[in-house]
């Protein structure tokens, strides 16, 4: 079973397009974010307080490590998960990757004032949005396989069109039983935040 990866700014719709792709096709859906939460205890503006972007990019680097070795897997990746080397590698050796695409307008009216979005507490978030998108894009573009653009559409169809283009491509999304148990958590990854301010 091929897994499938989503990447592409914050505002996309990865996490609601995944989770209703996942269901659609019977994967399990995870959003790394939620995860690097869920393990640390805390939310992701408290690990960029303590410990900085470079600390949150360690552990989101473990856990895109650990995520994209599972089969029937539907993974919702953050905005930043592509900027390291290792994350692209691994996201498309082992698996299907779907770049979600949506334009600055469209992105600003979905997060463009959201608390939790620690890269966007600024003054002009949209300016931040489009410095954003101009470093990322042609990352994104390089790692994937595919590109379906959520502006203005109902999460139905761009479920739909994602479908259509692995049905076309010949993914193999064979049926999986859904896996209702936790994923291991390996002690590198699991630990709980130390509170060791980042300088």
């Amino acid at each position: 079973m091929t897994s499938i990866f989503l990447v592409g700014p914050m505002g996309s719709g990865k996490s609601t397009v995944g989770r209703a792709l996942a269901r659609k096709i019977g994967y399990r859906f995870i959003d790394s974010d939620r995860e690097i939460e869920a393990r640390c205890g805390v939310d992701i503006p408290t690990i960029f307080d303590y410990e900085g972007e470079a600390g949150f990019r360690d552990r989101e680097a473990r856990i895109i490590n650990e995520l994209t070795m599972l089969p029937g897997l539907v993974l919702a990746t953050g905005g930043g998960a592509v900027l390291r080397e290792e994350n692209r590698q691994h996201l498309m050796s082992r698996g299907y990757v779907i770049l979600l695409q949506v334009d600055i307008k469209e992105q600003l009216r979905r997060v463009g004032f959201d608390a939790n979005r620690p890269l966007l507490q600024t003054a002009d978030p949209e300016a931040r949005l489009r410095s954003l998108m101009e470093e990322r894009e042609p990352i994104y573009k390089s790692v994937a396989d595919a590109e379906i653009s959520t502006d203005s559409r109902r999460m139905y169809h761009v479920v739909s069109r994602i479908l259509r283009h692995l049905k076309k491509y010949d993914i193999n999304l064979a049926a999986s039983s859904v896996n209702e148990e936790p994923i291991e958590r390996p002690a590198s990854v699991s630990e709980p935040l130390r509170y060791t301010k980042a300088k």
